[in-house]
């Protein structure tokens, strides 16, 4: 059964108990975090003090998606925030291997991330030490992008190479996810969809998830 990680960076802001407590309440599997630094992407969305908040209402796991430089400065942070998976752009780490190591030995799962034109070939040898990888399907650092036609192969041919390898590693898309890509993307081979408008743009938020979760092949 695929996950439904709803995307905070969505919620409306001036309410964003309210839209906690309503994903808790949801058939919703994970609460997706954004952070953003205003320099690996053209965006800055919120840092610490907000996450510290959700994580005292949250009764999810937390899924941090960390798009800023130099993450390893924050892993210990992230993992004292609560964090279960904390996942980081293999565009934005110079070692990608000691980065995920030590996100690991903080007893924290760790995730790869790939932006829509980095080749999913690139984690070959990575792929079996990885938790989670994470496949934009929009270029990051803004919501409500339009959805990128090509991810649907790059899932497939992640797919095979977790499975020729023997990793255990989830695969999980964000980006421009919807009630029509899901069949599409989960029969490809995605285990977790990341939606922000989708669901919080929709007039039933806790009724949109559910959908998603309803979705099979």
């Amino acid at each position: 059964m695929h996950l439904i990680a709803p995307s905070l960076l969505s919620a409306d802001f001036t309410r964003l108990g309210e839209d906690i407590e309503m994903v808790n309440r949801s058939e919703a599997d994970w609460f997706h975090l954004d952070v953003m630094d205003g320099v690996f992407v053209p965006n800055i969305s919120f840092g610490m003090p907000v996450i510290k908040a959700i994580s005292k209402i949250a009764t999810k796991p937390l899924d941090v998606h960390l798009m800023i430089i130099q993450p390893e400065r924050y892993f210990e942070t992230f993992r004292d925030l609560g964090a279960t998976y904390l996942s980081i752009h293999y565009e934005a780490v110079t070692h990608l291997n000691r980065a995920v190591h030590q996100i690991r030995e903080l007893g924290i799962k760790a995730g790869v991330v790939l932006n829509p034109h980095t080749p999913v070939a690139l984690l070959q040898d990575i792929i079996a030490e990885v938790d989670l990888v994470l496949i934009m399907s929009v270029n990051p650092g803004f919501g409500g992008q339009k959805f990128i036609e090509t991810t649907y192969g790059r899932i497939k041919q992640l797919k095979k190479m977790i499975t020729e390898s023997g990793s255990s590693a989830l695969i999980e898309v964000d980006g421009g996810v919807d009630l029509k890509n899901a069949p599409l993307l989960i029969t490809a081979g995605a285990d977790v969809l990341v939606a922000g408008n989708a669901v919080f743009g929709s007039g039933d938020p806790g009724q949109t998830i559910s959908l998603l979760k309803k979705v099979t092949l």
